[in-house]
């Protein structure tokens, strides 16, 4: 994902989600929609960057962080958002924007698991990472095909090198980067955690 203009994918993703979590953080104000659906689009380049494996994570998160940013048009946070699919009875239902963010987080949740395997793991592969990272946050609502065709994916991602490269990297910053995303990003999940269970949607669905 280089390009002529240098463009630091994960800079851009650990920026932004810093941003997200100072909202968080200070707690005087409600996250808004549009600043969450700009973070939350960084990071789909680097599913395209892990390959096949991730091919429908990329294009699942894509479409439903689309949609947020259209929404954003015209609700300011995420918790009017969640209220107004409460009294429109359409929190469950397929396209709805509760049901988006809620696969939203758990994309920026896999990136998280991702990262945090990576800063633990030695070597080059990133099979190990990535595998628990899908096991930890997606495999639990997929079935069976989706997971038998992700594990099949896994022997075609990149080595953590070919990463680096395409995310126009190396690997000591790199690593500050990806602490400062898996930080950030820990505050906005258990902020979202936290939207949906004090208005008891559960998070499992």
């Amino acid at each position: 994902m280089a390009n002529s203009e240098n463009e630091k994918i994960l800079r851009k993703m650990a920026d932004a989600f810093k941003e997200l979590a100072a909202t968080v953080n200070s707690q005087t104000a409600d996250m808004e929609v549009a600043p969450f659906s700009r973070a939350c689009s960084f990071v789909s380049p680097l599913f395209g960057c892990l390959g096949i494996a991730f091919k429908f994570a990329e294009m699942d998160y894509v479409a439903k962080v689309g949609d947020l940013a259209e929404a954003s048009k015209s609700i300011a946070t995420l918790k009017v958002m969640l209220d107004r699919d409460i009294e429109g009875n359409c929190v469950r239902k397929a396209g709805s924007h509760t049901r988006n963010l809620l696969r939203v987080k758990r994309g920026i949740d896999m990136v998280r698991v991702l990262f945090e395997q990576i800063l633990a793991t030695e070597g080059d592969s990133l099979k190990d990472p990535a595998s628990k990272a899908y096991a930890q946050v997606f495999a639990p609502h997929h079935g069976w095909a989706i997971r038998k065709a992700v594990a099949a994916g896994m022997y075609a991602l990149p080595t953590k090198a070919q990463l680096m490269k395409k995310l126009n990297e190396d690997e000591a910053s790199a690593r500050i980067q990806m602490q400062h995303y898996v930080a950030a990003s820990s505050s906005v999940i258990l902020y979202i955690d936290k939207l949906f269970l004090s208005r008891e949607l559960g998070i499992d669905w």
